[in-house]
């Protein structure tokens, strides 16, 4: 059976191209060449078997995803992702299960020019925590405290997938066949969108990602700032496979694993933000002084709505 060491130089130790790793992975820190101008975003979550993935998820597919959770989080801030450090904790050195992390890992690096620069590996119960780090001008970081009375509330792509495609892997319900794909795509393999967190320098207010579901993370985002909004449940951008499943818009409010971005900003700013790099952008709401967050309907209505999100402390 291959030691610690064997299994970082087999699976963890790559060649990159980044000129500002002056030393990477095989030494007991890394040596990073800091950026004049720029300031330093980090981030770091943990993944664990059972509670962020069911058990039998593909292995290349938690790669991608330990990643993405972390680019997520600098999209959010508005940075370019540069490096990142992967502690993992494996009950057995399975040379397979390595191959496919590996490749889920380093095919998503790749396309974001991140080098991974050192971590730890330890023998346990299986997760998976990754630190990312990333640099944005220092007055162009976007913040969640900045939404301002009478800012639009906008979110990129679309909400519930992931959700959904959960419930239909653990047979809480079910849609047509032709959407399973598409479902655990979104669940399995969330796209960081961090060409719109990049374009949203300087336009957007207050910027979040949505990781718990859009109800508690806007919610996140209005005490930070805080201000209140009023969300319009009906102009929730949802594919059809949610539109069919739950037309109330449930799943879009509250299930977590989207990340895509909730972001805020003037409505004068939205001709300039047509003219970016932008994935699909929904308008949802605006910004209003009253504290806390209303949900209506196209009559004006408050539909009955008690769930906000996932609390890792007290579920649903």
């Amino acid at each position: 059976m291959p030691g610690e060491f064997d299994l970082i130089k087999r699976y963890f130790n790559r060649h990159h191209a980044r000129q500002d790793v002056l030393l990477g992975v095989g030494d007991d820190a890394a040596l990073l060449r800091a950026t004049p101008g720029q300031v330093m975003a980090v981030t770091v979550d943990t993944l664990i078997a059972g509670v962020h993935f069911p058990y039998e998820t593909k292995p290349d597919d938690i790669g991608h995803k330990s990643l993405a959770v972390c680019l997520s989080d600098l999209a959010s801030m508005g940075a370019e992702p540069a490096w990142a450090t992967l502690a993992i904790s494996l009950p057995e050195a399975d040379d397979r299960w390595l191959e496919g992390f590996a490749a889920g890992f380093y095919d998503l690096a790749a396309r974001y020019g991140v080098a991974l620069i050192g971590g730890d590996t330890t023998r346990g119960s299986l997760s998976i925590t990754v630190q990312a780090m990333g640099w944005v001008p220092q007055e162009q970081a976007l913040h969640r405290s900045g939404a301002c009375l009478g800012d639009s509330i906008y979110v990129t792509g679309t909400l519930g997938d992931a959700g959904l495609g959960l419930a239909v892997l653990q047979s809480r319900t079910q849609v047509d066949s032709t959407f399973h794909e598409a479902l655990l795509g979104h669940l399995n393999r969330p796209e960081p969108r961090v060409q719109a967190g990049i374009a949203l320098r300087g336009l957007a207010t207050a910027a979040i990602d949505i990781s718990d579901g859009l109800a508690a993370d806007l919610n996140h985002l209005l005490n930070a700032s805080g201000v209140g909004a009023r969300v319009e449940i009906d102009r929730l951008p949802l594919s059809n496979a949610v539109r069919e499943a739950d037309p109330q818009g449930y799943l879009a409010l509250s299930a977590g694993d989207d990340y895509e971005l909730i972001f805020t900003m003037p409505p004068s700013s939205a001709q300039t933000l047509s003219h970016s790099e932008m994935p699909p952008y929904t308008c949802i709401g605006r910004i209003e002084s009253e504290k806390g967050l209303r949900l209506v309907d196209a009559e004006g209505n408050t539909p009955p709505y008690s769930r906000f999100g996932y609390d890792h402390f007290r579920g649903l």
